[in-house]
């Protein structure tokens, strides 16, 4: 492996708008400014009404969006921590724990109300204007649509926001042409088939361009370079930076782990589901952790079960932080991209098996997608009503942008409708749709 030998340059905590601090005497470091401002945003705080895995109404034990995102910043945290302790030569790259947590938190920001499932109906009913997809949602939030500081919304640093480019390709180089065929049988046609490519949105390619700004135009051409799928489906983004493929590994860990837990609280999986598990759990990795006879540890039965159980659970997690380790791409220059987070071969295999799991019998549940198909027809119904007449229909905020044109009204539509919770979504969607529901004096 070749050492890095300079210290990042200062260019990576320039902010667009110029300005490095905006208070007298601030004694927070430029990390924790950027920490702050995603903390204390609005669409942070609607994290707490948005669907993770399981609706925000169908009880209050398990993880919503928002207790996602702080696990996620948790766990992102370990991860540097270890890595700092195993790979000294890399700690003048690695981010600050101040930084990680902010690109943790804010991961999750562009995820619409009811889930994947809202983010399908979106992108299908904005495919004309280049489509919806969350990733990208985020980085528009965070650069264009939370109004903090002029106009540069949260005017968060160079570095910060290259972590949180985690697919550096646009939608337009990305989505399959198969996909148009399905837009106009958006409730008729298989969900899977709706879903957009991981990208960044078109209409925020200028936000990229100075994100990317201080990269070799070699390192910048590789970087975005993307994969070629086979068939119908959408090419990819090849690659991360190091800080984002940190903040991939920590939300795999966290939504893998995290899922799996809740579904057994909630009697969704049972130990049999497990099985698929213990291939990973018979090898030198599982045995230096004690992970061996984890399945059985997690049913024994008994009223001591929850405890320990919780116990069980943050040590799988441990494992998998303390495992992780750098990868080592030779092809580019700039090592916050010439270096990865990546995990050993089984315990990868534990993250993405317990991902399976979650995926099989909790996400893909009848009951479950029954609600989703709810979702799914309700963010529709709410987004051709809007677009009927979007000048009244959708907050002055939106409509000043559309009437300055600096975006189309189905642009703006996707930016109103993603920001809104579950329950506002249903409540403007009774509003609109629902006799005798709603009233002018009525705040949604």
């Amino acid at each position: 492996m070749t050492t890095p030998s300079k210290k990042p340059d200062p260019i990576w905590q320039q902010r667009r708008s110029g300005k490095p601090k905006n208070r007298k005497k601030e004694l927070r470091s430029p990390e924790e400014i950027d920490r702050s401002r995603i903390i204390h945003s609005a669409a942070f705080r609607r994290l707490q009404g948005k669907t993770q895995v399981l609706g925000v109404s169908e009880g209050d034990f398990h993880r919503s969006r928002l207790t996602h995102s702080m696990e996620t910043a948790n766990i992102g945290r370990g991860l540097v921590q270890t890595l700092a302790k195993d790979h000294r030569f890399l700690r003048k790259w690695l981010p600050s724990a101040d930084l990680i947590e902010a690109i943790c938190l804010a991961h999750d920001l562009g995820h619409p109300p009811f889930g994947h499932n809202g983010e399908i109906a979106l992108n299908a009913m904005a495919y004309s204007v280049g489509g919806f997809e969350a990733n990208g949602q985020t980085l528009r939030i965070l650069s264009f649509l939370e109004r903090k500081r002029e106009n540069w919304s949260l005017d968060l640093m160079r570095r910060t926001l290259l972590g949180i480019l985690k697919y550096p390709a646009p939608y337009r180089h990305l989505v399959t042409p198969k996909l148009n065929e399905a837009i106009s049988q958006l409730l008729d046609f298989p969900a899977a088939a709706l879903k957009p490519p991981k990208c960044y949105l078109d209409c925020d390619e200028a936000v990229v361009d100075w994100i990317l700004a201080p990269l070799s135009e070699s390192d910048r051409s590789t970087f975005q370079t993307f994969q070629q799928a086979e068939s119908d489906k959408h090419a990819r983004a090849r690659f991360k930076s190091l800080d984002a493929a940190i903040m991939e590994l920590a939300d795999d860990i966290a939504y893998a782990v995290h899922d799996v837990e809740d579904g057994i609280a909630l009697d969704l999986i049972n130990q049999h589901h497990l099985d698929g598990l213990r291939p990973y759990l018979q090898g030198p990795w599982a045995k230096r952790w004690k992970l061996g006879n984890v399945i059985e540890r997690l049913f024994p039965g008994g009223e001591e079960v929850h405890d320990d159980r919780k116990w069980i659970f943050g040590g799988i997690v441990h494992a998998l932080i303390s495992s992780v380790t750098v990868t080592e791409r030779e092809s580019f220059e700039a090592p916050l991209l010439r270096w990865n987070a990546t995990l050993p071969e089984e315990a990868r295999g534990v993250v993405d098996e317990m991902k399976k799991v979650a995926l099989e019998n909790v996400i893909n549940l009848q009951s479950v997608q029954t609600l989703e198909y709810r979702g799914r027809y309700l963010i529709k119904s709410l987004f051709q009503a809007l677009e009927s007449d979007p000048i009244k229909l959708i907050p002055s905020d939106f409509t000043q942008i559309i009437e300055t044109q600096q975006v189309e009204p189905k642009r703006a539509i996707c930016d109103y409708i993603s920001g809104m919770s579950d329950s506002f979504a249903t409540r403007m969607y009774e509003r609109l749709f629902v006799p005798r529901l709603g009233s002018v004096f009525e705040k949604l």
